[in-house]
């Protein structure tokens, strides 16, 4: 099995803040947000707030979408362009996509790109909460094996040595993907 990370090793970009530009053009009122997400960064790095907090401030603007499907839909219309070619020339169906974004965002590009498998972070689509904890680092390890845990990992490719290392430690090929180029894992122990 081939497993990919997808926020900067197969899409080009941040799909969630992607999507709350996006959504954003299309309800102005979305603004009202951005003194909030500023707060929550600036706790984030000052060690006052964690990670899956601070996700959950930002996607707290889903209350506010009227029909968050169909900004989904409208949303995957327009940014499927920024799939890697490298990806698309040797994708199979039994890749799995394995992220830290929201699955409800992902699994309408996983279904358009023809792609079985997802694993991703739980949240909830009208109110941006964790429903399981955040899909990074050593959970991406613990969602796996409670999912496929007899099934090796081939090749595993991530933007990410750092966030995605106790995965890559797993498969026997891990590759790095960065712009386009795709360099194999440096050494891991």
């Amino acid at each position: 099995m081939n497993v990919y990370d997808f926020d900067g090793t197969i899409y080009r970009g941040d799909s969630s803040v992607d999507f709350f530009l996006y959504c954003l053009k299309r309800h102005r009122q979305l603004i009202k947000y951005i003194p909030k997400f500023v707060i929550a960064v600036i706790h984030y790095k000052c060690g006052k707030l964690s990670k899956t907090h601070l996700k959950e401030v930002f996607f707290s603007f889903l209350a506010d979408l009227p029909d968050t499907s169909v900004e989904i839909a409208s949303f995957w219309d327009l940014h499927l362009k920024n799939i890697s070619s490298w990806y698309l020339l040797q994708r199979l169906p039994d890749d799995l996509i394995i992220s830290a974004s929201p699955e409800f965002l992902l699994s309408e590009a996983c279904k358009r790109l023809g792609i079985s498998f997802l694993i991703a972070s739980e949240v909830d689509l009208h109110s941006g909460l964790f429903l399981m904890p955040n899909c990074r680092g050593s959970e991406k390890v613990k969602r796996f094996q409670a999912e496929f845990s007899t099934i090796p990992i081939d090749n595993f490719y991530s933007d990410s040595i750092d966030a995605d290392a106790p995965l890559a430690k797993l498969a026997k090929r891990a590759w790095l993907v960065c712009n386009n180029s795709i360099q194999p894992l440096p050494t891991r122990k």
